[in-house]
């Protein structure tokens, strides 16, 4: 029987614009925005559909702009009758995910994702580091250049996003010098990112006491919808697991390549990535071209379903 899998989005894939047209054409998305304000202390809607663009790109602002435009668009989804067998996040998107399967309600995931841009943007102010990707290359390799690296600066994998397609993580002089030698081994291209930390490193380790704090806090339900976790790449069993997942989420790879081929072993015949831009979409083309994949992002898609 094929299954269909909603998956959201993480950092990188923000834009300035992004929910403007929702929110401008359901009341019910404005008062879902208003309402985000008031948990966040700042004006969401203005900044995401405004910009300016350095702005929207601080973590912590970043985090919970597509959080709130990612379940916006599910919810809207969902009035018009779509629904998923299984769903996924690309790191914040894993809070995306849980607060969609009814995990935790909105106000809990985007008090936990307020939190988390907030830690994550001081844990790399406080300590400075870098991520880049790398294109075409073997993870064996990649992992032998990072392990050659780490000698003189930490650097080590924390996306492994597509066949040829993973991002390191870990101080600047350890990241580029891991690009130049990927570079020198045949990589097709090293790309530093635009970021303002080593995310999913160890590097994120001084954000984890507050944030592992901040998650006992929360009393999360099974989620009515099987959750596919970025860690274990496999699904979330038991409600009492969400805390120590989200937990070690911070400081681990992100193995999306791995968790999307597991959800197409479970039967996902159809993707459906429901937030800003189609990075995701495209990943899992490179994953597997035999799945159908499509993309929720504006109006005219929810439109569209109709």
């Amino acid at each position: 029987m094929s299954k269909t899998a909603f998956i959201f989005p993480g950092q990188g894939s923000q834009a300035v614009g992004m929910g403007a047209d929702i929110h401008a054409a359901h009341d019910s998305i404005a008062a879902l925005y208003a309402h985000a304000a008031e948990i966040l202390g700042f004006d969401l809607a203005e900044l995401s559909f405004s910009g300016p663009e350095e702005r929207l790109r601080q973590t912590r602002i970043t985090q919970p702009a597509l959080f709130v435009h990612s379940l916006a668009l599910y919810q809207l989804a969902r009035e018009r009758g779509l629904k998923a067998d299984m769903i996924a996040g690309h790191s914040l998107g894993e809070f995306t995910a849980f607060t969609a399967a009814a995990a935790m309600d909105f106000d809990t995931g985007l008090q936990l994702v307020k939190v988390r841009g907030e830690l994550m943007q001081e844990a790399g102010q406080s300590q400075a580091g870098a991520m880049a990707a790398i294109l075409g290359m073997e993870i064996a390799v990649l992992e032998e250049i990072c392990s050659q690296v780490s000698r003189q600066g930490l650097v080590t994998i924390a996306n492994i996003n597509a066949p040829g397609q993973i991002v390191i993580s870990g101080s600047v002089a350890g990241v580029q010098e891991a690009v130049r030698l990927a570079s020198s081994r045949g990589a097709r291209r090293a790309i530093l990112l635009p970021v303002s930390g080593a995310f999913h490193s160890p590097l994120m380790e001084s954000a984890r006491p507050a944030f592992a704090k901040t998650l006992q806090t929360v009393a999360f339900k099974q989620p009515e919808t099987t959750v596919y976790c970025n860690v274990t790449a496999k699904p979330c069993e038991r409600a009492t697991d969400i805390a120590p997942l989200l937990e070690r989420q911070l400081v681990s790879p992100v193995r999306w390549s791995t968790q999307v081929e597991q959800m197409i072993q479970d039967g996902a015949t159809r993707f459906i990535e429901i937030g800003c831009g189609a990075v995701l979409s495209g990943l899992i083309r490179k994953i597997n071209a035999n799945v159908e994949v499509k993309s929720i992002s504006s109006q005219q898609d929810i439109t569209n379903l109709v």
